[in-house]
């Protein structure tokens, strides 16, 4: 079972969930459809165009980012008598440049596999006719500003009908839309540099700084990758979050440093998308 799902292990006994098929809203949606079931696989969108159409005169020396817009469509399971999910799926509209399709690619399968992930690790729990209120709810924010770095953070929230409380955790993704790939955190520093030490060493000062400093699991801000999966680029500086249990009890709620880019000014990569806030 998903290690999000194991604060509510001991409820789970009692409840039964499953999931049923759909199919997948265009790449780049022009409305807001609402599915009314749940997509159990990721399928390739069949709406997505597969030809191009060539940029005007005016358009070709211009950033990708001014040509497009961040929307999203929502997904809305009212119908399963067992559960609910809501979910917004970012899109970028405005273009069928082949990143923007790529881009909208990656985002529909994020969002179809958290849906997924919900339904597997809850279809096997005995049924409860009577256990109705169980949900997921799926949301996004665009941390980054303007240009042609697109740094989302993603907010999931689940609850089994029977917990003690929700259980929330996040996803990150940072996309640079002109190269058309994803951006990774070592990506923003000096090649074979060591940039965990500084970032975790930041971090847990802050953290031992804060009201949760007494009760803190160090463990969760030692410097390896899975520590800092979720990170975001913002203009105030590298937004690191720790979910909740990561470094503190459920009740502290998730933990967020940010961290000024002057504090990483030896380590971050001239070349690369950083390199803007040293100006």
């Amino acid at each position: 079972m998903n290690k999000h799902f194991h604060h509510l292990i001991p409820c789970f006994v009692l409840f039964s969930l499953v999931a049923c098929g759909g199919s997948p809203p265009p790449a780049t949606p022009t409305a807001s459809p609402t599915p009314t079931v749940v997509p159990t696989a990721f399928s390739t969108p069949t709406a997505i165009p597969t030809t191009f159409s060539t940029p005007t005169t005016s358009l070709i020396n211009s950033p990708l980012s001014q040509s497009v817009t961040l929307t999203s469509y929502l997904f809305s399971s009212g119908n399963s008598p067992e559960y609910t999910i809501t979910a917004q799926t970012p899109a970028l509209t405005g273009s069928n440049d082949p990143r923007v399709i790529k881009f909208n690619h990656e985002m529909y399968a994020l969002v179809q596999g958290l849906m997924n992930e919900f339904s597997v690790n809850l279809k096997d729990l005995p049924a409860d006719p009577m256990l109705t209120k169980s949900f997921q709810d799926i949301s996004f924010k665009l941390v980054s500003p303007p240009g042609n770095i697109y740094s989302l953070k993603f907010g999931i929230m689940v609850y089994v009908e029977g917990a003690a409380h929700p259980n929330t955790y996040s996803r990150t993704v940072t996309y640079d839309l002109e190269k058309g790939e994803d951006v990774i955190l070592a990506q923003l520093f000096l090649p074979g540099v060591d940039y965990l030490s500084p970032i975790s060493e930041y971090c847990l000062s802050q953290l031992n700084a804060s009201p949760i400093g007494p009760a803190l699991y160090a463990e969760g801000a030692q410097p390896t990758l899975e520590n800092y999966r979720n990170w975001n680029i913002s203009a105030d500086g590298l937004v690191v979050t720790f979910d909740a249990y990561q470094v503190a009890a459920y009740a502290a709620g998730p933990q967020i440093v940010t961290i000024p880019y002057t504090a990483l000014a030896g380590i971050i990569d001239p070349n690369r998308p950083l390199s803007i806030y040293l100006q």
